[in-house]
């Protein structure tokens, strides 16, 4: 505790603390909401990740796509490609008695736009595919996933996909 010689000093030390105080706690107020938005942007993300990568590894192919933009773009091992020709090269797949068996995903790491509407979600998967009159295979890939937020809508604009030379290493 300060101790002053006189009262009018007292009063001044305990103005600027006060000050002092109030500064910090609407510096708070002011940071707290965009960390908090910041947190929430990466939950939302984070949630996402769990619901389209539930409906790819369930074959679900109408609720796995209702989480891409129109005008995305894949880039998979097979090379570039677009929502229709994913859409049509996938449902011919599974009609053709192809499957995904499994599908888990780890090191799920997320960065967010400063602006708050474009996320990355990148992380490590391993897929368990069934191929018609074939065993199934098991394969590691690494994935990124490109969300922008629109008409306050998460929607994947962009996957990069690429076969894990060394499955065992992280």
């Amino acid at each position: 505790m300060l101790q002053a010689t006189s009262r009018g000093t007292t009063v001044m030390i305990k103005h600027r603390w006060r000050a002092v105080a109030t500064g910090f706690l609407l510096g708070l107020a002011v940071i707290h909401p965009s960390l908090a938005a910041d947190q929430s942007a990466v939950d939302q993300i984070r949630q996402l990740e769990v619901e389209v990568n539930a409906a790819y590894a369930a074959n679900d192919l109408p609720k796995y796509f209702s989480y891409y933009a129109d005008d995305f773009r894949g880039l998979f091992p097979e090379g570039a490609t677009t929502l229709p020709e994913y859409k049509k090269s996938w449902g011919d797949f599974i009609k053709s008695g192809g499957a995904i068996q499994s599908f888990t995903y780890s090191d799920l790491q997320i960065q967010l736009a400063p602006a708050g509407d474009a996320a990355v979600a990148s992380y490590r998967a391993a897929v368990r595919t069934k191929n018609p009159g074939k065993d199934p295979i098991d394969e590691s890939y690494f994935e990124t996933d490109v969300f922008f937020k629109r008409a306050g809508h998460w929607k994947l604009v962009e996957i990069h996909y690429s076969l894990a030379s060394n499955p065992d290493k992280k």
